[in-house]
């Protein structure tokens, strides 16, 4: 059974194909617009296309002569809803180290006073 988490991350782990899933979140493009702002040869882009396709995360379609890629949602969904419970360790460590920020200027100012 392919673990298909591991596919999306390891897929996400890579600038290009992350500007590639960007650049697709504004619709459907062909292989050449996806390529037009990379300076990699098209063999290069159509590896990391292959990548994200097998990942679940583009799909290829054919009109015609045109062939898009489109965005695939669902695994993107699937790894937000593996990220979100780490949310909340992520917000309590940011709270304590608000507090903690806090706590040394109020010292820092302290400081300042008696030396002021």
């Amino acid at each position: 059974m392919p673990d298909r988490l591991s596919d999306t991350f390891s897929a996400l782990a890579d600038p290009t194909r992350r500007a590639i899933l960007a650049r697709l979140s504004q619709g459907e493009a062909t292989v050449m617009e996806l390529s037009e702002p990379f300076t990699l040869t098209q063999p290069a882009i159509s590896k990391h296309l292959k990548v994200l396709e097998k990942a679940g995360l583009i799909s290829r379609g054919r009109t015609a002569q045109w062939r898009p890629c489109r965005l695939e949602a669902e695994p993107l969904r699937q790894a937000f809803d593996w990220v979100q419970p780490y949310r909340r360790f992520w917000d309590e460590s940011f709270d304590r180290l608000d507090d903690y920020l806090a706590e040394l200027q109020a010292r820092g100012n302290k400081k300042d006073d008696k030396h002021g």
